[in-house]
């Protein structure tokens, strides 16, 4: 059963959803060649508890980290552990958070040092999808208009869209109804109404769309070992725009002034 959520609700979603967003852009300053990823979780889990809430994956069906940190091919809920990011790198950090009964969710794929131009273009393209999806995202639409939305942009630049993994409600529970493809068509599935709350997330691969799990029963990635991205934001669905309840503002705010160079790929 899906719950729309009331204003009050909302709001609360959006408070944890800027958390979520404050703590990547946290984890953004310290981003560099060198650093483990379990250093990064450990910043991050600090910084969650600080501002009075919990790590909404750590624990969650068995999960044992604050972040999914996912580099290069591994596309989403890669465990932290003493991997050290390189120069070329991508990575994918998923957050969520728990705080006053209310879930936010929200990833962003960052960049270590220079990439080449394809891959460039892959975080371009999965960035423009995120937002031409949320476009999508208003009473009235389907799920189906987001999906299409999402899966057009990336095949249309040439690379493919997974279809095992999609986003998802969101409020009391980290996941709910209903599921979010970043495939499908248009005018297709459940009509969007006021106070739906939705995590929209593509995860775009530059090779082909199949992926594989790997023996710690979590991680994911691609089953060419070609890199793949991942963007996410949580939303609101309203009348005529889409109330974005997590905001990569405060991310990019930090890759500028961080004294790494990360740059800003969308």
């Amino acid at each position: 059963m899906i719950h729309y959520k009331n204003k009050e609700e909302i709001e609360l979603i959006r408070n944890s959803s800027l958390l979520v967003s404050k703590t990547l852009a946290e984890v953004a300053k310290h981003i560099r060649p060198g650093i483990k990823t379990i250093e990064l979780d450990k910043i991050a889990e600090t910084f969650i508890r600080d501002h009075n809430a919990s790590p909404g994956f750590k624990g969650y069906q068995g999960f044992p980290a604050t972040l999914c940190v996912s580099v290069n091919e591994v596309v989403v809920h890669g465990i932290p552990n003493d991997r050290e990011l390189k120069e070329g790198d991508i990575v994918s950090i998923d957050c969520g958070v728990l705080k006053e009964k209310y879930y936010g969710d929200s990833s962003y794929t960052f960049v270590v040092g220079d990439i080449n131009q394809r891959l460039k273009k892959l975080l371009k393209v999965t960035y423009r999808a995120l937002f031409e999806g949320i476009d999508k995202a208003v009473a009235g639409n389907t799920i189906g208009d987001i999906s299409y939305t999402i899966q057009t942009v990336a095949e249309n630049a040439g690379f493919s869209v997974i279809r095992d993994l999609v986003g998802h409600g969101l409020g009391e529970n980290l996941h709910e109804p209903p599921e979010v493809p970043n495939f499908g068509k248009k005018g297709k599935g459940l009509k969007l109404q006021n106070g739906l709350v939705i995590a929209i997330e593509p995860m775009i691969n530059m090779g082909r769309r199949n992926v594989v799990q790997e023996k710690d029963k979590w991680t994911i990635r691609t089953a060419d070992r070609k890199p793949s991205a991942h963007y996410e934001h949580t939303i609101a669905v309203n009348g005529k725009k889409a109330d974005v309840l997590s905001t990569f503002n405060y991310i990019e705010k930090s890759l500028k002034e961080n004294i790494n160079n990360l740059i800003i790929v969308k």
